[in-house]
């Protein structure tokens, strides 16, 4: 059976298009931010978001033990996600973390094997691994230096923020299927602000504001918006509609999106290349998604 939940895949295609953006954009950022208060400005703006947005939707009374699953859910979507993300970014190269944003499909279907117990197929592998081959390519290809200034710790901190998203995208999917994306995402961000604000509200007091450029100001605010804010409730959208596999392979559009803005700043351009990487992306999207979930393969029984 294949998934035709249109709505679902534009949820996670326009997910992926904000944090297509983050690498470049947080990079730039940093030049200017320490990694810790970047991450709590994040957390803490977005936090601020969702809880005025849900002063406007309807109320929801989350159970005593959602709200423990929620808890817990933040420190993978979110607390560990970003915090060894932006962590690692600001040690390795925009490219290598490019670069590690490729596994989370292959952690997803690892995981929903053994969680979900959703089948390990052939098409699935197969779908995974030409996204990878794609990425890869698109990758490497654009950077003639190979992996760039990359570093290990800042490679394997980034890897590490892979395998916390799939865990979350996983193992916390029922709650995107009881829960508005405002109610689970109010109480995430509110979570990450008590853990990251603690930590970093002496550095961001020492900040020179005077020093800061308009440009910056304005990075962090697509930072906050729009990688988070609106990412966010895209997420748990898809996540309520698609299989967690099938969401997590929209992560392979990620340097897509980078490429075609390095193009429209003039600093890139199109060849065959990338043409044959961007077909080998979608190829693997496609194939995934017609792939037999397990209520497919419990039909059959």
């Amino acid at each position: 059976m294949s998934d035709k939940n249109i709505p679902g895949h534009l949820y996670a295609f326009f997910a992926n298009v904000m944090w297509g953006l983050m690498s470049p954009i947080g990079k730039s950022a940093l030049l200017f931010f320490d990694s810790l208060s970047l991450i709590t400005f994040r957390v803490v703006g977005a936090c601020v978001a969702f809880w005025t947005l849900s002063l406007f939707c309807k109320k929801e009374k989350v159970a005593p033990k959602d709200m423990l699953r929620i808890f817990i859910a933040s420190f993978f979507a979110l607390i560990f996600n970003q915090g060894l993300f932006i962590t690692g970014l600001s040690l390795t190269s925009p490219i290598n973390a490019s670069i590690v944003t490729t596994t989370p499909p292959i952690f997803t279907m690892i995981i929903a094997a053994f969680w979900l117990k959703e089948p390990i197929t052939s098409k699935k592998v197969l779908g995974i691994l030409l996204g990878a081959a794609g990425a890869s390519v698109l990758i490497l290809g654009s950077h003639s230096g190979g992996f760039g200034s990359g570093n290990m710790i800042g490679d394997l901190l980034c890897l590490g923020a892979q395998l916390s998203f799939a865990i979350y995208l996983t193992v916390f999917k029922s709650l995107s299927q009881q829960y508005s994306a405002v109610t689970i995402n109010k109480w995430i961000f509110l979570t990450g602000t008590l853990v990251y604000l603690p930590f970093s509200y002496k550095e961001i007091g020492l900040i020179e504001w005077s020093t800061i450029p308009t440009s910056a100001i304005m990075q962090v605010l697509f930072i906050i918006l729009g990688g988070t804010f609106l990412s966010y409730i895209l997420l748990i959208k898809a996540q309520s509609a698609l299989r967690p596999t099938v969401v997590s392979m929209y992560n392979y559009t990620q340097p897509i999106i980078a490429t075609f803005t390095a193009m429209a700043m003039g600093v890139g351009m199109f060849d065959w290349q990338k043409g044959i990487a961007i077909g080998l992306i979608f190829a693997g999207v496609y194939i995934v998604t017609h792939s037999k979930s397990r209520a497919d393969m419990l039909l059959k029984k």
